[in-house]
């Protein structure tokens, strides 16, 4: 039976708890038993690109540990302000594939729609944190134009909603845009890609259940999550709610040293994973955006560490190991 709690009746609840969130790095450090001294090469006055992590999130972090896997992902370093060479703004070129204002068109048969910029965490490897959302103007107007261009091209089949976190949106303007999409008579699918099962699990309610599953169309949401302590309780209710909505659940992520850069730690996912009815789909490498090049992995220990996983788990559980290439015809496998 589907896990229920009081807060699907509170719509507004995961709201509520995002304008909790830590903006600030020392009430972060504050809240796990931590000070700056404690953190080896701290920045904190992460400047434009601040610190904002949900206080359900930083609850699954380890106290006083500056190593702590799920606080590396969100904690700003002066590594972050060092030019190194190859890794760039925009690193899967969004920018010459965009067609309108937040479409872009990269594979055959797909659209991605850039539905907002707002995020509930911000991830320190994120390969859009340079993008320019304040560029592409009012989403209404944006997604009639995006909407009306997908209308016309019948080669499409799906379109991905992607950002930010298109999870972001209102239920009312999610709901409109999903009977949109269903009224596009050559779309078979639509899919989402979204953090927020894992950071802000409360946003997944039963009306959001039923504003994804609404149409004709079958949904697919694609959540991120690179560490099982990310897949707390809550997480996992969320994410057994969407399943049972019968939204199709696939995990992406982002092999990331210091994070998840051990067969232990990647097996340990990809079972958690399944647990949560979710199933491991891709392990990207990174993608060589400026101000991440410490997170990077070498392609060799990335491969290494998919063939131990092979030789320890079923195949279904084994993501693919990719990377994404500016003006590929699709992801690339790296093994």
């Amino acid at each position: 039976m589907l896990p229920r709690r009081g807060i699907d009746c509170q719509t507004d609840a995961w709201k509520r708890e995002l304008a909790r969130s830590f903006t600030q790095v020392d009430a972060l450090l504050a809240f796990l038993g931590l000070d700056r001294a404690d953190v080896p090469g701290l920045d904190p006055e992460p400047g434009p690109f601040g610190i904002l992590v949900p206080r359900g999130f930083a609850a699954l972090m380890a106290r006083a540990d500056p190593g702590d896997p799920l606080l590396r992902q969100v904690l700003s370093l002066s590594a972050e302000r060092a030019q190194v060479a190859g890794y760039v703004r925009d690193p899967v070129d969004d920018a010459s594939a965009e067609q309108r204002p937040g479409l872009l068109r990269k594979y055959s048969g797909r659209a991605l729609l850039v539905t907002t910029g707002a995020c509930a965490i911000h991830c320190r490897y994120c390969f859009r944190r340079h993008f320019p959302y304040q560029d592409l103007g009012p989403s209404q107007s944006r997604w009639d134009r995006a909407l009306t261009e997908i209308a016309r091209d019948e080669t499409l089949t799906e379109v991905i909603l992607s950002g930010g976190d298109p999870l972001m949106v209102e239920d009312g303007a999610l709901a409109d845009l999903a009977r949109r999409l269903a009224g596009i008579v050559h779309l078979r699918r639509w899919r989402l890609h979204s953090r927020l099962p894992v950071v802000l699990p409360s946003r997944i309610t039963d009306r959001l259940g039923a504003i994804l599953t609404q149409g004709r169309l079958p949904t697919v949401l694609v959540i991120h999550a690179n560490h099982p302590r990310e897949l707390g309780e809550e997480a996992r209710e969320a994410l057994l709610r969407l399943d049972v909505a019968g939204v199709t659940l696939l995990n992406q992520s982002v092999l990331l040293r210091g994070v998840n850069d051990d067969a232990g730690t990647l097996i340990d996912l990809s079972e958690r994973l399944f647990d949560c009815r979710v199933r491991p789909y891709y392990l990207h490498r990174l993608d060589p955006v400026e101000g991440a090049a410490h997170f990077q992995v070498s392609e060799h220990e990335a491969m290494r560490l998919i063939e131990t996983m092979r030789g320890r788990m079923p195949g279904y559980l084994v993501p693919n190991l990719v990377r994404e290439i500016p003006g590929a015809p699709s992801k690339q496998r790296v093994a």
